[in-house]
């Protein structure tokens, strides 16, 4: 998370820092300035999903990332490797939304276009082999990006 603030004073920075923040930024900021620092809490922490290899569960959807499989109530599905890859960081931040930008950093490494389409006919996909009757378990937040809802937040 980084800290976007009008308050410049040490104490602030620290205790904003101390609060969990991976960044603290006063303004008045400089745009380019803001879109590196993205860039770089991006590296920080958006790598690590996708490196973990123990296998997830999340209602009927179980992932194996060491075989690269994807089972749906104990059923494998076929799917493509970037497919797998979307849904591995998805699952991986279950609850939590990424954004386009986060996604693209950790897949493409680099930053999204305003204009690309591909990840949401990837995740157009995916909906589909997910489907579980209960809904769909990706959810757009739109104008940021994608979430996968645990089976409880599928319910309400």
């Amino acid at each position: 998370m980084i800290m976007l603030t009008a308050r410049n004073d040490e104490r602030d920075r620290i205790a904003g820092l101390d609060a969990g923040a991976d960044d603290y930024i006063a303004k008045p900021l400089r745009p380019h300035e803001l879109l590196a620092r993205v860039r770089a809490v991006l590296r920080r922490t958006a790598k690590q999903p996708v490196t973990i290899d123990s296998p997830i569960e999340i209602g009927d959807i179980e992932l194996k990332p060491k075989s690269r499989k994807v089972f749906v109530a104990g059923a494998p599905i076929e799917m493509t490797s970037f497919e797998f890859d979307i849904l591995n960081v998805l699952m991986r931040m279950a609850g939590r939304v990424v954004s386009r930008d986060e996604l693209a950093a950790i897949l493409y490494h680099r930053e999204a276009t305003p204009y690309e389409r591909s990840l949401d006919v990837h995740i157009s996909h995916l909906r589909r082999k997910l489907e579980t009757g209960g809904g769909t378990l990706i959810r757009t937040v739109r104008g940021i990006g994608y979430q996968f809802i645990t089976a409880v937040e599928n319910e309400k």
